[in-house]
C-alpha cells in the first residue's frame, strides 16, 4: 500500500514552496500527499504580498479528517503563522500521536517578508520542539530559537545539540546561508553528530528549498527510511532541484521538482 504523508503549512500562490512544493515531493518520493492548510500567502518569486491566517478550528479540523480516514506514517509541518496556530497544531499532532514528525520552523520567506509572528517563536520551542522527530532550521532559524548568533561550523554543532536538549529528538542545522563556497549541515541526533558538505551553487532559484528538504525526510521516513538515510537523500534531492531549476519567475525561482532521485 503506498504510504501516506501529512504537510501542514500555508499555502504559496507561486507554486514554489509551502504546501504546492511539499505535495509536489510527497509525489516524486512515492508518497500519497494530505495536506492542513494553514494560512494563504499572495506571493509569487518576487516576494510576499499578504498573509491570510486560516481559523485555527478549520485547521484543526483539517488535521482531524485526514488522520481518521488516511492516517499519515509522517508528518511535517512549515509555516504556522501565529501563536495560535502552533498551538492548536502542537495538539493535534499530540491528540492523533503522529510519529515521524519533521518540524521546519519556518520564519521568514526567502523575500525577507516575516512567517511567523514574533509571539509564537516561544510556543514553536516549548509546544512543537518535544514532539518533533527531526527539527530542520536554517541558521537564522535556529538564532531566533536559541538567542545566539550562528556563524560557523562550531556554533551549528552547539545549536544542534542546544535544540535537542530544549526536546527535539534531533536537529539538521541547514548551512546554506554561511560565507564561502562549500555548504555544510550539521545533524545532532542526540548521541553524534554527522555533517554533509558539497559545493554550493549560485543561483537565485532558491525558492521552497527548506519546504523542499523537510518534505523529502519525511517522505522518506513515511517510507521506512532510517533517520540519516532519509536526511541524505533529501538533501541529494534538493541539490539536484537547485542544480536543474527551471528559471522560473524574475525573482527567487523556484526549484524543479521533477528531479531524479536515487
Amino acid at each position: 500500500m503506498i504510504p501516506v504523508a501529512l504537510t501542514i503549512a500555508g499555502s504559496d500562490s507561486g507554486g514554489g514552496a509551502g504546501i504546492q512544493a511539499d505535495l509536489k515531493t510527497f509525489h516524486t518520493f512515492g508518497v500519497f500527499g494530505t495536506s492542513a492548510i494553514t494560512a494563504i500567502t499572495v506571493q509569487n518569486t518576487l516576494g510576499v504580498s499578504g498573509v491570510h491566517a486560516i481559523p485555527v478550528e478549520t485547521v484543526r479540523a483539517q488535521i482531524d479528517a485526514v488522520v481518521e480516514d488516511l492516517r499519515p506514517r509522517a508528518c511535517k509541518t512549515g509555516m504556522l503563522a501565529t501563536r495560535e496556530l502552533v498551538e492548536v497544531v502542537a495538539g493535534a499532532i499530540r491528540d492523533h500521536n503522529l510519529g515521524d514528525y519533521v518540524l521546519d520552523p519556518v520564519m521568514v520567506a526567502t523575500s525577507g517578508h516575516r512567517l511567523l509572528a514574533a509571539d509564537a517563536e516561544s510556543a514553536v520551542t516549548d509546544r512543537l520542539l518535544p514532539l518533533c522527530r527531526l527539527v530542520t532550521p536554517n541558521l537564522d532559524e535556529a538564532g531566533i530559537l536559541l538567542g545566539q548568533a550562528i556563524t560557523d561550523t562550531d556554533d551549528m554543532r552547539e545549536a544542534a545539540r542546544d535544540l535537542v536538549r530544549s526536546g527535539a529528538a534531533a536537529a539538521l542545522i541547514k548551512g546554506g546561508h554561511l560565507p564561502g563556497d562549500e555548504v555544510v549541515d550539521v545533524l545532532f541526533d542526540g548521541r553524534e553528530f554527522r555533517e554533509w558538505r558539497r559545493k554550493k551553487l549560485h543561483t537565485r532559484n532558491t525558492h521552497g528549498t527548506g519546504c523542499t528538504l523537510s518534505a523529502a525526510i519525511a517522505a522518506n521516513l513515511a517510507q521506512g527510511e532510517p533517520l540519516v538515510s532519509a536526511i541524505d537523500r533529501g538533501l541529494r534531492f534538493v541539490s539536484r532541484a537547485i542544480e536543474t531549476a527551471p528559471g522560473l519567475g524574475a525573482g527567487h525561482g523556484p526549484l524543479n521538482h521533477f528531479a531524479r532521485i536515487d
